[in-house]
């Protein structure tokens, strides 16, 4: 395997002097400007870090990433954090450890992977951040859709189908994980007045805790209209808990994210809407991305993927 090409000793002990956080072991020319080593596809070995694939989203966005390197003669050596924390700090330890090129990352936390970002610096590796982002540390690019907007886009379509102020709850996902914060942001932006959203509670991202969460929801709120779930494993869970409570003609289903299962339930007529994202898309794109950085190309700090809303209609 390649490895990046060390500092001038020169523009090393002025970096040190001035406490620069840029990648160690990336060339410095006299203009400042960051020179990056050429890898060849087929010696670049790429350490691709996802926080769960328990999750159907996360298994396309890993199968985008595989597809597309192994197009190219790339490996790539992928670690499941299973939605810890703690487990996805040591897989990205262990991935540094094995010297690897780049590192591709879907954190489970965003403020929780600075650590782990600010290691790979250190260790003169390129970070990638996939679908979330990261609160520290130096990274190449955030590939991710905008969750912000998707928030917005499932408010106005819960207004569009049952009207202003109509009765809402949300399911939030993982707490301090950005696509959480940010798709609550949009939801709230437009819901704040067009909707009455009365309760919003965390079932993790999580299928099993969407439905137990829901369950408890509907004891608690009478006449709920709506549920936004911020990703579409929630949604199903809510799903599963409303039919059981025979309140399937009466609450509007939306989730995110655009998995298999949630639109064959809006295909079935059972759910009713997703903002889709597309996994495939996101992790070819990240690892598109990587091959253009050891080409020396120029890279945007936000790459978009695209998003698309799916009804039933």
């Amino acid at each position: 395997m390649k490895k990046f090409v060390a500092l001038f000793a020169t523009s090393a002990l002025l970096l040190g002097a001035c406490g620069t956080t840029g990648l160690e072991g990336s060339n410095t020319e006299d203009n400042g400007e960051e020179e990056i080593e050429n890898i060849d596809p087929n010696d670049m070995v790429v350490g691709l870090s996802v926080s769960t694939l328990n999750n159907p989203f996360f298994v396309s966005l890993e199968e985008g990433v595989v597809n597309t390197a192994e197009s190219e003669g790339t490996e790539v050596s992928t670690v499941d954090a299973q939605d810890d924390t703690a487990k996805q700090l040591n897989d990205v330890s262990d991935l540094i450890q094995q010297d690897v090129d780049v590192l591709l990352i879907n954190p489970v936390d965003s403020a929780a992977i600075e650590p782990a970002i600010e290691s790979a610096n250190s260790a003169g590796i390129p970070v990638i951040t996939i679908d979330r982002s990261t609160e520290g540390g130096e990274v190449v690019t955030l590939v991710a859709s905008d969750n912000v907007e998707g928030g917005e886009m499932a408010a106005q379509y819960i207004i569009d189908l049952v009207g202003e102020g109509a009765t809402t709850v949300q399911l939030e996902g993982v707490p301090g994980a950005s696509a959480t914060r940010e798709r609550g942001e949009g939801f709230m932006n437009i819901a704040e007045d067009g909707l009455d959203v009365v309760d919003s509670q965390t079932a993790n991202f999580n299928r099993s805790e969407g439905l137990t969460v829901m369950e408890n929801m509907l004891q608690s709120n009478e006449n709920v209209e709506a549920i936004f779930a911020q990703n579409d494993e929630m949604a199903l869970g809510a799903l599963e808990a409303i039919e059981a409570a025979g309140l399937a003609e009466d609450i509007v289903v939306v989730g995110f994210d655009g998995n298999d299962d949630a639109i064959e339930a809006i295909e079935a007529g059972r759910m009713d809407a997703t903002i889709a994202q597309q996994p495939l898309e996101m992790g070819r794109i990240a690892m598109e991305t990587a091959f253009e950085y050891f080409d020396g190309e120029e890279i945007d700090e936000y790459i978009a993927a695209p998003l698309e809303l799916i009804t039933n209609e």
